[in-house]
Order: C-alpha cells, then sequence, then structure tokens
C-alpha cells in the first residue's frame, strides 16, 4: 500500500492538464465548455472573475455534464466537487481522488482474493490433495496486489483527472459484493460475520448504481455478473432478489436519463458514431483524431491486439511486435515447443538429460534469427508456456468453488474487451477500440497472472529459471515504462510523446494576481475553434471562451478584474497596464503547442 500510494503520488502534479482533463475540471464546476451557461457573463464586453464565478444551480452541472461528457460520470463529477470544495484546486489536488481510488485498488484486490479462493476446506497445512491452504493464499493476495501496485495502466490512470480508477474500484467492489451475496446463500452458517444478506443486496444495487453513474460502460461488469449468475446461480430465490435489486437499480440510474444528463446521452453516441465513422471512410489516417479506421475484421484485430497483450503485465508492450507475422510465429512457435516439453516432464523427478537444458535452448534458439528486437521476441516466446502455468495451476489446486471464480475471472478479464470490439463493429468504426475503455479488467488479470507466478514457483529449477530470467527482462521493460509515464514521454499512457510543461492556465492566474491592479485589463485569446458537434461546440459566442474560462477557474472568486477576449488574437493571454497602456505577455499558447489535446 505504502509503495502503490508512493508510486501514484510521485509527479502527479507535475504536468499540466490536458483536454479530458480541462473538461473535468469545468464540468465539476459546473461550467459549461465554451460558455453555454454563461451567456450573461461573456455576452456583455467586459467581465469579472466575480462574474464568472456567480452561483450555479444543477441544472448548470447538467448541461456542463451533457456538453462536456455526453452526460457520463455524474458520480465522478460529484465526489470531485467535494473533493475540490474541501482540499482546494490545484493540478494534485484535482488528480488526488484518482490517486487515492488507485491505491484502494491494491488493498481491494488483496481482500478480494484472499476472501474468495480460500479453500473451502479451510487448512493451514498442505493437503495430500494439493489444495491451497490459507498461507498460500495469502500468497497469491499479495502477488495479485503487488502486480497491480506496478501495473502502468492503474499508475498511469492516477496521474489522468478522470473517472477511470474510481469505477475501476467500484466495479471491483461491486464483484466483491455479489461473490458475498453468492457465499451467504450457500451456507449462510459458514460466515456470519459482516453484512447480513439483505444489507449485502442493497449495497450491491448501491455500488452498482453509482459504478455506472460513473461510467457508462461500468455494465459491462454486471453482464459478466450475469453470465456467471447463468452457469452456476440454480437458486431461484435469489435470482428473483437479484432481478429485483437490478430493476431498482436501473430505475434510480433511468432518472438520471429522464432528468438528467442522459438525456441526451443516445443522441450524441449517434451523432458521434457517424462522425467517426466519416472519417474512417474519408480520412482514417490525416483527420486530426488518429488512425480511425473502417470497422473489417482485419482493421478490428489489428486494433484489438495491444489492447488484449496489454492487459498482462507479462505480455505488456508486445504489440510492437506481433506486427511482424515472422518474428512472433517463430517466438510462439518456440514457446509452444517448450510448453509440450514442460507439459510432458512436469512431474518427472529425474527426467533425460536433455531436458534439463530443453527449455533454455529452445526459448533462445530464435534470437539469432529474430529481425527485430530479440528481447521483446524473447518476451513473447513465453506468453504460451505462462498460459499453460495458469491452467496447471487451475487443474491442480482449485476445488470446484475455486474453479467456478477462475472462470469469473476470465469473463471479467475478456468480456470487456469482447463488449468494446463488438461495439466497434456495430459502429463502424474502430477510434472507440482503446485500453481505458476496458480497463475494468484489470484487477482480475492481475489476479490470473499471480496464479501463474504460483505455479512457476512450485516447478523444478530446470522449467522455472529460463521462465523466471525472462520474466526480469520483462520486469526492466515495465521499470522503463513506469520511468517515461513520470517522465510524460509514453503516448501509450500519457497521450504525449514530448513532456509537457505546468499547468500554463494555473501558473498565468497566479501571475495575473500578482501583476493585476485597478484600471488594468487582462486580455485572453480568441483559440481557433473547430466545430465538430451542433449540440456540444457551437455556442452563442462568435469567439473561443476555452482559455478565459480555464484562467478564471484559478482565479479569486470575489476578484474585480477587467477582463476580455480580444478576437484578433489566437494565442497570447496580455495584461494592459492601465495607466501606461503598456502590454505584459503573461503566457503564449503556440497554437495548439501548450494547449495539450485540444
Amino acid at each position: 500500500m505504502a509503495l502503490a500510494l508512493g508510486l501514484r503520488l510521485y509527479r502527479v502534479g507535475t504536468y499540466g492538464i490536458y483536454f479530458d482533463e480541462k473538461s473535468t475540471l469545468l464540468i465539476s464546476q459546473a461550467i459549461c465548455l465554451e460558455g453555454s451557461n454563461q451567456k450573461d457573463v461573456f455576452s456583455k464586453p467586459y467581465f469579472t472573475p466575480a462574474e464568472f464565478w456567480k452561483t450555479k444551480t444543477i441544472n448548470d452541472f447538467i448541461e456542463a455534464d451533457i456538453r462536456g461528457d455526453i452526460g457520463n460520470s455524474p458520480a465522478y463529477y460529484g465526489v470531485l466537487w467535494l473533493w475540490l470544495k474541501v482540499f482546494g484546486l490545484s493540478d494534485a489536488s484535482l488528480r488526488m481522488p484518482s490517486v487515492i481510488f488507485s491505491t484502494l485498488i491494491v488493498w481491494l484486490l488483496f481482500v478480494f482474493v484472499r476472501r474468495h479462493l480460500r479453500p473451502k476446506q479451510l487448512a493451514d497445512e498442505p493437503t495430500s490433495s494439493g489444495a491451497l491452504t490459507l498461507a498460500s493464499v495469502d500468497k497469491l493476495a499479495l502477488t495479485s496486489a503487488a502486480i497491480a501496485t506496478i501495473e502502468p495502466f492503474f499508475v498511469s490512470y492516477s496521474h489522468i483527472a478522470r473517472n477511470y480508477s474510481m469505477t475501476f474500484f467500484l466495479t471491483l467492489l461491486a464483484t466483491h459484493l455479489f461473490l458475498l451475496i453468492q457465499e451467504r446463500i450457500r451456507s449462510s452458517a459458514r460466515h456470519s460475520s459482516g453484512l447480513s444478506l439483505p444489507w449485502l443486496y442493497v449495497a450491491y444495487g448501491a455500488v452498482f448504481v453509482t459504478a455506472v453513474l460513473s461510467h457508462y460502460l461500468a455494465i459491462t461488469v454486471f453482464l459478466c455478473h450475469g453470465l456467471y449468475a447463468l452457469l452456476y446461480l440454480r437458486n431461484g430465490r435469489v435470482w428473483v432478489t437479484l432481478g429485483l435489486t437490478a430493476i431498482v437499480g436501473l430505475g434510480f440510474i433511468s432518472l438520471w436519463f429522464i432528468y438528467g444528463g442522459g438525456t441526451y446521452t443516445f443522441y450524441i453516441l449517434e451523432e458521434q458514431k457517424n462522425f467517426y465513422r466519416h472519417l474512417a471512410i474519408t480520412n482514417p489516417r490525416g483527420n486530426g483524431f488518429g488512425i480511425i479506421l473502417p470497422a473489417t475484421l482485419p482493421n478490428i484485430a489489428t486494433r484489438a491486439i495491444p489492447v488484449f497483450s496489454d492487459l498482462f503485465i507479462v505480455t505488456n508492450g508486445l504489440s510492437q511486435v506481433l506486427g511482424s507475422v515472422r518474428n512472433s510465429l517463430l517466438a510462439l512457435g518456440l514457446g509452444l515447443s517448450s510448453t509440450l516439453v514442460m507439459h510432458r516432464y512436469l512431474t518427472v523427478s529425474k527426467p533425460p538429460v536433455w531436458v534439463y537444458a530443453a527449455v533454455s535452448l529452445l526459448l533462445l534458439a530464435g534470437l539469432p534469427f529474430y529481425t527485430i528486437e530479440p528481447a521483446r521476441l524473447l518476451v513473447l516466446s513465453i506468453a504460451i508456456p505462462f498460459v499453460y502455468l495458469i491452467g496447471r495451476f487451475v487443474i491442480t489446486y482449485t476445488d470446484t468453488s475455486q474453479k467456478r471464480f477462475v472462470v469469473l475471472l476470465v469473463l471479467l478479464a475478456f468480456v470487456p474487451t469482447l463488449f468494446l470490439l463488438f461495439t466497434a463493429w456495430r459502429s463502424g468504426h474502430t477510434y472507440g477500440i482503446t485500453q481505458r475503455y476496458s480497463g475494468f479488467s484489470f484487477p482480475y488479470v492481475c489476479i490470473l497472472v499471480a496464479l501463474g507466478f504460483y505455479q512457476l514457483a512450485t516447478l523444478r529449477w530446470w522449467f522455472s529459471l529460463p521462465v523466471a530470467v525472462v520474466l526480469l527482462i520483462q520486469t526492466v521493460h515495465i521499470i522503463q515504462t513506469l520511468g517515461d509515464i513520470y517522465a510524460d514521454t509514453s503516448p501509450k499512457y500519457t497521450l504525449f510523446g514530448k513532456p509537457r510543461i505546468a499547468n500554463p492556465y494555473r501558473s498565468s492566474a497566479l501571475q495575473l494576481k500578482q501583476l493585476y491592479a485597478l484600471g488594468d485589463t487582462i486580455l485572453y485569446p480568441n483559440k481557433k475553434r473547430l466545430i465538430f458537434s451542433e449540440k456540444n461546440d457551437r455556442t452563442f459566442s462568435p469567439v473561443s471562451l476555452i482559455d478565459a474560462q480555464l484562467v478564471n477557474v484559478y482565479l479569486p472568486k470575489d476578484a474585480q478584474y477587467i477582463q476580455r477576449i480580444d478576437p484578433n488574437e489566437r494565442d497570447r493571454i496580455v495584461l494592459v497596464k492601465g495607466n501606461s497602456g503598456k502590454k505584459i505577455t503573461i503566457f503564449d499558447f503556440q497554437d495548439h503547442t501548450y494547449r495539450y489535446g485540444d
């Protein structure tokens, strides 16, 4: 927990906010991007921070959420609003809820594994059947938590002021509650501590509502719960109770879609679908939004490969070599051969002499023939052996209830991404196939990887040592990836290859507070604005307001600074001194250079 918190706090406020975080900041303060609910402020020739900060209503919040995030994530924005109200506004404070929830994932993952993977017959000593002991489950819980601690995805998204970390925590908590309900149903007397069954249903329903209203795609986790129930739940009374819980939960959620920001969600999603599909057909590579391809099966598969490979920390970063079919097939073929040798002689205490070196030689055999990144292909060659180790663990160490638990893990590991691929196919474009939208899977994948590590530790040295050495190579890659995240040079995780500077809006506000005097005027640039959505992007104002809004967020709420938008200036914030007319450039955005993500 200490390491997880340290990794997530390190440099959390170093780099400026990017476009999605700008939306987060404004929505949390019930402010519409480009001022749709501030017409009385920006329609005048001049405005002040005090006018900007006039009291907002719940309707302002709803409109801000609709225009800034298609009506998504009201629960997260509410939590963030309360946090900023208590602890004040800075980049570190803005991102701190993400840090906290990401750290809590590590704790909850330990609790989750320790509770739900423990043996049915509690034992402190190994049994002849090979079943897990309590001590073994503790090790698996700690290993799962350790993997989550250093998982680059968790670390990077703890540095982003968005809903993801909170939603991942809530969906893991929901799965924990779901399994506790199943546990109580099987044997109400066995675990008498904690919440009673009715309160577990209430807690599960409340987390269901909060999670979906933190991010709509959280519904994919509850889809997995439903699939698990279809496979294993044979209690009619429980089906009725869970069904009622779901109906009541959906009833609460529907209130947001009827009366709140969800009113326009499906309209905007349809508009976005048509917009991105048009780009995929007409301009797939030069559209300003990245590579957006038509949703053919080959294109979907190509976009899915990095999402699946980066889910597992042991294959993180391998998508760059999977594009080379010849090299990949060679690495996977050698890995398969190693797996066959491992399987054949796994339980043989004194195998033929050649077996002692077989796995090492097979893994190394490809190095002279790999034409790109041999170290990464060496890591790829242990992918199949590692999957085999996970399967071997399940066969060797788990009873019937634990095998059901592993089935749930597999559903949760893959269904969210498969759902993304299905929606991409239905939408006609590949824009939405991205890691963060299926990030709910990461906690469960951490557990699966921990099972593989446990099985690896039980192997004889001639099998375990070569795999462990390759895993050390992968560990170096993970450390380098974390370094790139902290340096803000990992486009995969931080979206930027060139490090951002500190937040220019906040630094500009601090300068203005120091330099402004009575009679001065602050001029904001009229950023070039492209209209993509008639409902979301077009406003009443003929000039762009976003730069002025983002500086005013950091200015004192009662300040009477005289401000206006300069329609002829694109990039500079300027302070005009009243007596002399001298112009002081506070900041120059240099077009898109320092307007990250705009």
